[in-house]
């Protein structure tokens, strides 16, 4: 497995071993063992699995308390995933990473506690999975409008399906500090 760090300290880019024949392919998408070895000492409690259409965006989402570390790939399909950085004494305080996970590419993504999760559907459809670290608590959630002019993600979509919940998300300078991690 290849492991690649981010700029915003956290944010980890794994490149799972991936055995390929006549057949097809083999890949473990998850292995206790050797994701500690790699640097990621985490306990995941849930699993989820979205599908989505082209066009739709999912976030920013994250919880506090109860917060949610989130390893996320995708199994069908193409997402453009993004990682917010919500720590305030973090000297990256609400900026931004995002990369292209895809069935092609076969990447995850590590997004640790202290960090708002999005992704944008670029594909027709996409199956979009992910382990997390805590149980999801509806009352410990939030939601930052995914347009933010202040974070200003590069979004690939323009005119996107959003849920009701994505729609109505604060901006990052109206949520109350004690919401954001220390």
């Amino acid at each position: 497995m290849n492991v690649t760090r981010c700029d915003l300290e956290g944010l980890l880019i794994l490149k799972p071993n991936v055995f390929s024949d006549a057949r097809g392919y083999f890949l473990e998408t998850y292995n206790q063992r050797r994701y500690r070895e790699a640097g990621l000492d985490v306990d995941f409690v849930q699993d989820n699995l979205s599908c989505s259409r082209r066009g739709s965006v999912r976030g920013l989402h994250y919880q506090n308390p109860s917060p949610q570390g989130k390893l996320v790939w995708v199994i069908e399909g193409e997402v453009f995933d993004v990682a917010v950085d919500i720590r305030r004494s973090s000297p990256s305080f609400g900026q931004w990473h995002g990369l292209t996970l895809s069935a092609e590419n076969r990447l995850q993504f590590y997004i640790p506690p202290g960090f708002a999760h999005g992704f944008a559907v670029t594909s027709e459809l996409a199956l979009f999975a992910y382990k997390c670290t805590d149980h999801y608590a509806p009352g410990c959630d939030t939601t930052i409008l995914w347009n933010d002019p202040d974070i200003g993600i590069t979004w690939p979509v323009t005119d996107p399906v959003l849920s009701a919940k994505d729609q109505s998300g604060l901006r990052l300078r109206d949520i109350p500090p004690e919401k954001f991690f220390p």
